[in-house]
């Protein structure tokens, strides 16, 4: 099976009975001295029960309680929390969300219960029969993401850094704690989804053939 990609052209993504909504596109830029500028996106998923995934840096809170206002939420009507991996420009805010269900990595928590799950065995965390957590370590070695079926474009994966970007070819490798373990993952979330949100990109869709 062949499989290629092109920019979705949207950052919202309606369906029932979830939408998608990236409320802060990621980004990611080398200078000349090797620093990288980075920031990672950050995504509102709105059904049944109020999703974030990624909280971006600490210099986004602002822009969240912007967005949240925005879509008729305040912080204690988000449900869950999913953090795609633990670096600082993903778990920037999650103070914000008291009420929420932590699914940070591999650890999920409501408050200081921490709940047994085994991602390490490859056993979703199911939130319901349109929203999950699967995991899908590589760029670290407890990465997670999120799918949601029942959009308009199909399956969507909020895949966090699994993508830096469309076509990044061998940049995720140099950023990558197991490339073989990542590029399975990668392929694995590409026969899945119809579009994916990446950790430093806009979303982009899937194309399948045979």
């Amino acid at each position: 099976m062949s499989i290629s990609t092109q920019p979705l052209g949207s950052f919202e993504i309606q369906g029932d009975p979830y939408s998608v909504f990236v409320i802060k596109e990621g980004y990611s830029e080398t200078d000349q001295e090797g620093n990288m500028r980075a920031d990672g996106s950050i995504t509102l998923i709105k059904g049944p029960h109020v999703i974030m995934v990624d909280t971006g840096s600490p210099w986004d809170q602002e822009l969240i309680l912007q967005q949240l206002r925005s879509h008729g939420f305040q912080p204690v009507d988000v449900t869950h929390v999913v953090c795609t991996h633990g670096h600082s420009d993903h778990v920037g805010n999650l103070n914000l969300f008291s009420n929420a269900t932590f699914v940070v990595s591999y650890n999920i928590c409501r408050r200081d219960l921490y709940l047994a799950h085994d991602f390490n065995a490859g056993v979703p965390y199911v939130i319901d029969g349109w929203a999950e957590v699967i995991p899908t370590p590589g760029h670290t070695c407890s990465d997670v993401s999120v799918l949601v079926r029942g959009t308009t474009q199909g399956t969507v994966a909020v895949a966090g850094d699994l993508f830096e970007r469309e076509r990044d070819e061998e940049a995720w490798r140099e950023l990558s704690s197991n490339p073989d373990l990542q590029e399975e993952n990668r392929q694995k979330v590409l026969t899945m989804a119809d579009v994916v949100i990446p950790g430093h990109g806009p979303p982009f869709r899937v194309i399948r053939g045979q």
